[in-house]
């Protein structure tokens, strides 16, 4: 089979998917249609409606775009039958009905940025950073009823380096999904849709990847310095890791922190505050944290030095816990 030949129907949103769908129109493929979630309104008051990254870059390229707000819709599943598909590429999408993972006669894949059965759901990338991991990558695997479980094919890795953030994995993972769906495109044709998949073996130690909300990130200064500086790159720069600060009892401000530095300082007591020699610090479970940079609520992103500068009161200040109660301060 000619690639030319092999009609693709591609599914995705955000920006992470279109990388993959370039390569695939770039590379030559015949991606007949693009599924994408409906304009998402925007602004102050709603009123301006935003296209997803896939339906912008699908539009460039005059490939007709589908936007189902229900994918069980019985008219979407017409349409999409119209576009006869032979295969279906999935990247950061959302869960399918069988009627439509199904409806392909070489099924439906999709481009996971975990090494699958760790880190099923939606924010693999963020755990994986949060928990420390060193290595992470990208799985393909045949869609089926449940979540992230279907039949492996391929695998790629990737190291998380220790000071790597989520933007930096986020970078890295999007290249590599690419490069693990042309791949996996490509078994596809050469096989004639006949692709070796394995199905996933259950560890004994499973991380999952929940949805992050407001409240996931919260620090919580009472864990180990590590666990925090790895709570803070997993969320950084989006949607970022915050605390709240307050000065004796008083109202408490936002504070988010986007880059730490480990230090071999020994803390007593989690959630103080302190400057030494123009750096900025604040207690975790066992050692002293650097801020490095960090943003008040209502102010820009800046480093500690510019920080402050315009807050030479900070030491004043302690991280309020999620009950509401002040940790104490430390002026040393």
């Amino acid at each position: 089979m000619e690639k030319s030949n092999l009609r693709i129907v591609f599914m995705g949103t955000p920006e992470f998917a279109v990388e993959s769908l370039r390569r695939l129109v770039d590379g030559g493929y015949n991606v007949v249609a693009v599924v994408t979630q409906p304009d998402k309104p925007v602004g102050r008051h709603g009123s301006v409606l935003q296209a997803s990254a896939v339906k912008q870059y699908a539009l460039s390229k005059s490939i007709p775009v589908l936007q189902p707000v229900k994918m069980k819709d019985p008219a979407f599943i017409e349409e999409l039958r119209s576009y006869k598909a032979d295969l279906q590429v999935v990247v950061a999408f959302r869960m399918l009905p069988e009627a439509v993972w199904a409806m392909p006669r070489f099924g439906t894949f999709n481009v996971h940025a975990a090494l699958l059965p760790q880190y099923r759901g939606a924010a693999p990338i963020n755990w994986a950073v949060i928990n420390g991991e060193t290595t992470t990558g990208v799985t393909t695997f045949f869609l089926d009823h449940d979540i992230d479980t279907g039949r492996i094919i391929m695998q790629k890795k990737m190291d998380i380096p220790d000071d790597a953030d989520v933007e930096y994995v986020y970078d890295g993972l999007m290249r590599l999904g690419a490069d693990i769906c042309i791949e996996t495109v490509d078994a596809v044709i050469v096989n004639d849709g006949a692709v070796e998949s394995v199905p996933q073996e259950e560890p004994s130690v499973l991380h999952s990847a929940p949805k992050i909300f407001k409240d996931t990130c919260r620090i919580d200064f009472t864990m180990s310095a590590k666990r925090v500086y790895d709570f803070i790159r997993g969320l950084s720069p989006y949607p970022g890791a915050w605390c709240e600060i307050a000065k004796d009892g008083g109202r408490a401000a936002v504070l988010k922190l986007f880059k730490t530095a480990k230090t071999d300082l020994h803390a007593d007591g989690a959630g103080r505050i302190k400057t030494e020699h123009g750096h900025l610090y604040i207690s975790a479970g066992d050692n002293w944290l650097e801020i490095v940079e960090l943003q008040l609520a209502g102010k820009k992103r800046m480093g500690a030095k510019d920080f402050l500068n315009g807050n030479k009161d900070i030491e004043d200040f302690s991280v309020v816990t999620a009950d509401g109660s002040d940790t104490k301060h430390d002026k040393q």
